[in-house]
């Protein structure tokens, strides 16, 4: 047995689900989780309740050496912004909601487009311009990670402008 699992356990031995040993502070399991940057200690959770309680347009979940995973919320109409990332390869599954993805080598003429909704999920290959823009009524909810890392450890923009306004700094 780890010595970080003998708290939170049962009478049967099995470790306790919503246990998060690391950051015990920022963890109610009664009230949710709070919105932060869980990396890099073990982490589990319910990433579709996650995803949905998310409100801002990023917010990094987990920040590891070598992977990130971020929550998205976009509004109706909104979109990512077109981008490419020579060096990495992304992952996005969307919890609610539908859009258009589009990717391809230039950006003026993506040639993969593909309708999603919940349960899609894509992969975006490093060196690929992509955007993903919301088509329907409500907020699009979606979880992405990275391979290696995109953003820096604790992101957290409550809108576009505000991931704009940070990146071209």
């Amino acid at each position: 047995m780890h010595s970080y699992s003998s708290q939170n356990r049962s009478n049967s031995g099995y470790t306790l689900p919503y246990a998060n040993h690391y950051k015990k502070s920022r963890y109610a399991p009664n009230s949710g989780m709070q919105l932060t940057d869980y990396g890099p200690y073990p982490f589990a959770a319910n990433m579709e309740q996650v995803t949905k309680n998310n409100q801002n347009f990023r917010t990094a979940l987990w920040t590891g050496v070598n992977l990130q995973v971020t929550l998205m919320s976009l509004l109706p109409g909104e979109d990512i912004g077109l981008e490419q990332h020579n060096e990495l390869d992304q992952l996005i599954y969307i919890v609610q909601g539908k859009g258009i993805v589009m990717m391809g080598d230039n950006p003026n003429a993506p040639n993969f487009r593909q309708m999603v909704q919940e349960q899609y999920a894509f992969v975006i290959p490093a060196g690929k311009w992509h955007n993903l823009t919301n088509l329907g009524p409500t907020q699009l909810k979606l979880f992405t990670v990275y391979a290696p890392i995109q953003h820096p450890e604790g992101t957290i923009y409550q809108t576009k402008a505000d991931a704009e306004a940070a990146e071209h700094h």
